[in-house]
């Protein structure tokens, strides 16, 4: 069964950081574009990050740029997002997702992960 557990999430002051990590299994992790939504108070998913199969390129959205890395570890079936300079603005619940060709797009997201909170107190 093809599975991502996201860890990592908490509680942080604003200017903090804070480290997702997206654990993968049940699928080849390396056939797959790694993503991060957010998702917003009316459910809907905000494009965060992405990062390519073998991490040939990476995009961001634009509030993130600068201050977010997405990275990802294959040999470990492991998606990554590194915060820095985490904002108020930023608190949400943050998914890791894997879509077979990417595209910032969640309807073609295949696999998603449940979730993880994210706090800055300002």
């Amino acid at each position: 069964q093809a599975r991502l557990v996201e860890s990592g999430g908490g509680l942080v002051q604003a200017g903090g950081s804070l480290r997702l990590s997206c654990a993968a299994s049940g699928f080849t992790f390396g056939d797959y574009v790694g993503e991060w939504f957010r998702q917003t108070p009316e459910k809907e998913y905000e494009f965060v990050a992405q990062i390519t199969w073998k991490a040939e390129t990476t995009d961001y959205a634009e509030f993130v740029k600068g201050r977010f890395t997405i990275s990802r570890d294959n040999a470990k079936n492991t998606l990554y997002l590194h915060m820095d300079n985490l904002k108020p603005e930023d608190a949400g619940v943050y998914f890791c997702a894997a879509s077979r060709w990417g595209g910032h797009n969640h309807e073609e997201v295949n696999y998603w992960g449940q979730g993880i909170q994210v706090t800055v107190s300002s």
